[in-house]
């Protein structure tokens, strides 16, 4: 079945409906819009369709339709190429990071709040980690028999000493070779750079020691992993009781329960957003697509703000899946560049 132009504006419709009333939409609804010029017996048979191609349901016998994640999907789609095509609306919120603040962790805060208040949803920031950090020094000392200390240093001071069980013994001149290698190739490489390539020729170049190479390559890699430690940020959660749909049963304990345990949450969110995309682009994720059972009903939209010199962090707005995407993508994109313009002066 096709789904025409018609088709499309009464989904639309019914989607724009939904998100300011909360209510199931009628036939008789839709057919007041005079953009559409369609009887009520017209709408029916349109609806019949768009719930038969898995658009809209009918949550209850009589009652009208509501959106599917299907259909949120397609609407929210359209919403953001759309939105790359046309300019960016003045917002209240401009005079939020007009300065820079003393402290990154009081921006963070800041925002955060002013976010929630101004979309009337739940969000989350979190602290700013350094995805471009180097590593700036590496120091492999001899313990006691079999065991080696590598003290793997990045720059910002961020220092992890590592204990390495040996498989084979070293010298003192094994271990100021490998001292000289391992630095020589890797001082001033971020986690990305250290690629299959370079660890092939650096395995090759350390001969019979490339079973250690391979030990300190990971211990280095753990100390990366150790830096991405951030702390969260989440200002609005009681925003939840505004919605009825995210408050039956149980629902509003667990989602609360959810935005408590923030490091989880913040793991989650990570593993939402995707690599490939640029910084400037905004993700929306509807329902099933967010793999935390307590927030199926909700949609997260996620973007990813810079304070410069590769520091970055993510901002998430957590709400219904009814939320008002075009304000809250205007938001993100409208805080983004506001940070872009804070931090471009300073530097």
């Amino acid at each position: 079945m096709e789904l025409d132009s018609r088709k499309k504006a009464i989904l639309y419709a019914i989607i724009e409906n939904y998100q300011e009333t909360g209510e199931p939409v009628g036939s008789r609804t839709i057919s007041k819009l005079e953009c559409l010029n369609c009887s009520p017996a017209t709408i029916r048979n349109e609806m019949a369709d768009l719930e038969e191609m898995g658009l809209i349901v009918q949550p209850h016998t009589s009652a009208g339709r509501i959106p599917t994640d299907k259909g949120y999907r397609l609407y929210v789609d359209r919403m953001l190429e759309e939105q790359k095509e046309r300019d960016l609306p003045a917002l209240p919120m401009v005079e939020l990071l007009g300065r820079r603040m003393d402290r990154v962790e009081e921006l963070l805060v800041k925002m955060a709040q002013v976010l929630a208040a101004n979309t009337n949803y739940t969000t989350m920031v979190t602290g700013p980690h350094y995805r471009k950090n180097k590593l700036k020094f590496l120091q492999l000392s001899p313990l006691e028999a079999g065991k080696l200390l590598a003290v793997v240093v990045l720059e910002g001071n961020m220092v992890k000493n590592n204990i390495i069980t040996l498989e084979e013994s070293l010298d003192d001149k094994a271990i100021v070779d490998l001292n000289f290698l391992l630095n020589n190739r890797l001082i001033g490489l971020t986690m990305e750079e250290i690629n299959l390539a370079l660890i092939s020729a650096l395995k090759e170049e350390a001969g019979g020691h490339s079973r250690v190479v391979v030990q300190v390559l990971d211990a280095v890699a753990e100390t990366f992993a150790q830096d991405e430690g951030y702390p969260i940020y989440t200002s609005g959660a009681p925003n939840i009781f505004r919605y009825p749909e995210l408050t039956g049963g149980d629902k509003a304990s667990e989602l609360i329960s959810t935005l408590e345990e923030k490091k989880e949450l913040g793991t989650v969110i990570g593993r939402l957003s995707t690599e490939s995309g640029s910084r400037q682009d905004i993700q929306v994720f509807i329902g099933d697509e967010v793999p935390v059972d307590s927030m199926k009903d909700c949609s997260v939209v996620t973007a990813t703000y810079s304070l410069g010199d590769g520091v970055q962090g993510k901002i998430s707005i957590i709400g219904p899946k009814r939320m008002d995407y075009q304000k809250v993508v205007d938001t993100l994109k409208d805080t983004m560049n506001q940070l872009d313009r804070v931090f471009a002066k300073e530097e």
